[in-house]
């Protein structure tokens, strides 16, 4: 257990002295950008928040591609400040490039943290629950039971009517041979054919 402390302890020790180191070097590179009192001061926070949610968005497995977008970007801020105090760079004659990209960093670094801290993860699915979705039950054959059709209505015929009926029945039959068919009793009596059909039913 001591071991174990002592080696987390070790680790810890390790990583303050490193951000501690980076963070001065990016306080000099943004002080010698111009950029004075305290807003020097906010450049190394600027940098290492964007390299913490980088890697928070990279740890949970969720956009990886922009997680490490951003995480290339912050970590090419800081080691470019780390390499330009060790005697590359004359900070007391900056050229107009870096002063550039120091003054543009704050908008880069805030879409960066706002990207990262406010996208939608993906919702994990279940494969198993898609699985018992996608099949549904069979459904079982459903007999279609015949509706039986209605009986047309029976049509009311006036006595009168069908006495009528049978004399001009009667008079084509004398005078052709045959039996009036259907369509000529409802020619000659002007009534609709349902009637017509009763009629004839009733001769």
């Amino acid at each position: 257990m001591r071991a174990q402390l002592a080696r987390i302890d070790a680790v810890l020790v390790q990583a303050l002295i490193a951000a501690a180191l980076s963070f001065a070097h990016l306080h000099d590179v943004a002080s010698a950008a111009g950029q004075d009192g305290w807003k020097a001061w906010a450049y190394p926070i600027s940098v290492d928040l964007l390299l913490v949610a980088a890697w928070r968005r990279l740890r949970n497995g969720d956009a990886k591609a922009a997680g490490w977008c951003w995480f290339v970007i912050a970590l090419t801020a800081s080691l470019g400040a780390n390499v330009a105090t060790a005697g590359l760079l004359d900070l007391d004659q900056v050229p107009a490039w870096l002063r550039i990209l120091v003054a543009g960093w704050p908008a880069v670094a805030f879409l960066g943290g706002t990207l990262l801290a406010h996208s939608t993860p993906a919702p994990h699915e279940d494969t198993e629950g898609q699985e018992d979705a996608s099949d549904p039950a069979p459904e079982l054959p459903t007999q279609l039971v015949p509706v039986p059709t209605p009986a047309p209505p029976a049509v009311a015929v006036p006595a009168a009517l069908v006495e009528h009926a049978r004399k001009v029945a009667a008079e084509h039959r004398n005078r052709t041979g045959a039996a009036i068919d259907t369509p000529t009793l409802r020619a000659r009596l002007g009534v609709p054919a349902p009637m017509a059909d009763a009629i004839v039913a009733q001769l």
